[in-house]
């Protein structure tokens, strides 16, 4: 049985077939529900592993995930891990060393020195894992502690999206370019692929190869918006053509609820953040902030049919500076599984009113608050001119 996908191009669809290779597209949470995931994909692993992320660390979680990929490779299974050079850069060189003992082919993404080059505005920040081109995971979590969750801490917010669709295909190949340093990657045009009652895209955005893929899908989304947007943002300082977008649905009466960090691993972004509150407040847009955990999560819901997951966060350095790659789901079921999470978390936050900011507007507050923006606003800058400069250069 054949079924259809769509290759989509600027101003064209072009409709092709495809071997239908499995229908299931599931939600992932952060903790136990996403580690065991991992686990049962890298064990049941028949040919080929491709494991790429931000931030692997030596802890119980890294180590736990560590053993699965080692016995992998002693099974012959080829396992390719990608890691970030600055994100991974506390990794020991005896952890890499003993991973690269046991057969797996393990490179650092971009280190920050090089014969070439002192760089560090453009870091590999996606993370996946995907096993013999039929099954992976996708999403925000790195391979740590912090996402897992101990007995004394809730594991930070987060989200993935486990497929096991022909769009795996595709994420294997995305892998595997990077990997390999192929470069084919920015020719691949975004995909739609069937999966069951769904159709699935993964989304790239490297804005050095050209491609802007997750911000632009997200700005059209919220373009064409008609009733609601739901999203959950760390980092959450959108640009000027998402906060264009974001401005224009206010106008249009488009209800827009964002979730973000009460608690953050970065407090000066999330001071910055607050900084917005009153435009955000103004435009009517309406507020929540998580307090249980960490905010690591990049989500949205539009309208209860196109949902979005990954670790594309809305601000100027995933747009502009880092590598990024988010799954589009074009599917009315699964953007109301994603909608009934949202607002289990929203009814474990804290609404954020004008009489809330009243309540924190000391001069020393407001003040904070600005010089946050100010300093994180200027450092994106400098991060994302980086890359320009490189890009010049070549």
């Amino acid at each position: 049985m054949d079924h259809n996908y769509t290759v989509r191009k600027q101003g064209e669809t072009v409709f092709q077939n495809i071997p239908d290779k499995g229908k299931y597209v599931e939600l992932v949470h952060s903790g136990e529900d996403y580690f065991l995931r991992l686990e049962k994909l890298i064990d049941k692993a028949e040919k080929e592993i491709h494991l790429q992320t931000y931030i692997f660390e030596n802890d119980e979680t890294g180590n736990r995930i560590a053993a699965c990929l080692k016995k992998a490779a002693q099974r012959k299974v080829k396992v390719y891990v990608l890691l970030d050079a600055y994100g991974s850069a506390a990794l020991p060189d005896s952890f890499a060393d003993d991973m690269v003992q046991h057969g797996i082919l393990l490179r650092f993404f971009s280190p920050l020195f090089s014969l070439n080059n002192f760089y560090i505005g453009r870091r590999m920040h996606h993370k996946i894992v995907v096993a013999d081109e039929k099954i992976a995971l996708i999403g925000g979590i790195n391979i740590a502690n912090k996402y897992h969750g101990t007995g004394a801490a809730e594991p930070w917010l987060d989200y993935a999206v486990q497929l096991n669709c022909p769009a795996a295909e595709n994420l294997q190949k995305l892998c595997s370019d990077y990997f390999l340093k192929k470069g084919s990657s920015k020719k691949i045009s975004p995909v739609l692929h069937s999966a069951g009652s769904a159709l699935v895209g993964i989304l790239q955005n490297d804005w050095l190869q050209r491609k802007t893929e997750v911000c632009d899908a997200y700005t059209t989304a919220l373009i064409n918006a008609e009733k609601e947007i739901i999203i959950v943002g760390s980092y959450f300082l959108p640009g000027s053509r998402i906060a264009k977008a974001l401005k224009k649905a206010s106008k249009r009466g488009i209800k827009t609820t964002v979730i973000l960090a009460g608690i953050s691993d970065v407090p000066l972004v999330r001071r910055a953040t607050e900084h917005l509150y009153s435009y955000f407040l103004n435009h009517h847009m309406q507020i929540y902030e998580w307090n249980k955990s960490v905010v690591h999560g990049k989500a949205a819901v539009i309208d209860n049919k196109w949902s979005t997951v990954g670790s594309f966060n809305l601000n100027s350095l995933s747009c502009y500076g880092s590598i990024e790659m988010n799954v589009e789901i074009h599917s009315v079921e699964f953007a109301k599984t994603l909608r009934t999470e949202f607002e289990k978390v929203i009814s474990e936050c804290s609404e954020i009113t004008n009489g809330t900011l009243r309540q924190r507007a000391s001069i020393f507050n407001k003040l904070g608050n600005w010089v946050s923006y100010q300093i994180v606003r200027t450092t994106m800058l400098f991060l994302t001119f980086l890359p320009h400069l490189r890009f010049l250069k070549n």
